[in-house]
């Protein structure tokens, strides 16, 4: 445990919670962090699953969803967070350290599968804010860019700083161990910034209409096809439901575990 933790009390772990060490933190400015901890030896999850996480208050766990940022081969599990001032978890997760515990649920779960979605061309990840994190895992797995030719992460946020990862995503994943020769062919990164002067401005749904989700190098129609194109959906509330609405009536079916669609969103996140 950290310094300032030295001598209390460990954490114990329980049939559905394993204990792990926070081994980095970073912090992107005053309202989003991330940060790695231990991964159990026997913790197997499918890129684009949450699994709960939390800390210890009033003598029980605190515990909240949270999406694996990193890839599903990784030793260390990464996850991205926003830092709410009040939040009953946020609040004292935000000042995690180095060394400090927390609580990992066993059994990682989620919809933000590619098992959920039919096969198609392409793949389009459609993120705001925190809802990133899911995509970060997908767009590093070898298996996603053998089932689609192409990958277009867009990245929606009110300010620059907001843009978490953004040095890794711009250079295509450069460097990836498994797959920076594949992204740099078949992966593309859209950051968009609401409140902020940026080269890209404008909420998704209205990058969808003007087509600019569509510029560049991608192949195939200037709309959504669902023919071809699959689309994954994570972040805010008003941008899915707006979203998920506006692929219905282009014709395009929810997908699940069990029966697999043209789009998936993550209803953990959505209530």
């Amino acid at each position: 445990m950290s310094d300032r933790n030295a001598g209390a009390q460990l954490i114990a772990p329980s049939a559905s919670l394993s204990v792990e060490e926070v081994l980095s933190v970073r912090h992107w400015n005053e309202h989003l962090f991330s940060f790695t901890i231990t991964r159990p030896s026997s913790f197997r999850f499918r890129s684009g699953e949450f699994v709960m996480l939390g800390l210890p208050a009033d003598g029980r766990p605190l515990l909240r969803a949270y999406s694996i940022a990193s890839p599903a081969y990784a030793e260390e599990l990464e996850i991205l967070s926003i830092k709410v001032p009040d939040g009953p978890l946020t609040s004292k997760l935000q000042l995690i350290q180095p060394g400090d515990q927390l609580f990992l649920g066993r059994k990682p779960t989620g919809t933000l599968v590619a098992d959920a979605l039919l096969p198609g061309k392409r793949l389009f990840l459609l993120s705001t804010g925190t809802g990133l994190a899911p995509f970060l895992s997908i767009i590093r797995d070898p298996e996603i860019y053998d089932r689609f030719n192409q990958i277009v992460l867009v990245h929606s946020v009110r300010r620059v700083s907001d843009l978490a990862f953004r040095d890794e995503l711009e250079a295509q994943l450069a460097g990836d161990p498994l797959v920076q020769d594949q992204a740099l062919l078949q992966f593309s990164y859209v950051p968009t910034v609401t409140r902020e002067e940026f080269r890209t401005t404008g909420r998704i749904e209205a990058l969808i209409e003007n087509g600019k989700i569509f510029e560049g190098p991608l192949a195939g129609p200037k709309h959504f096809d669902p023919e071809h194109d699959r689309v994954m959906l994570c972040g805010s509330m008003a941008m899915i439901k707006e979203t998920a609405a506006m692929l219905d009536e282009r014709g395009f079916s929810e997908g699940s575990n069990n029966n697999p669609g043209h789009y998936v969103i993550e209803r953990a996140f959505v209530g």
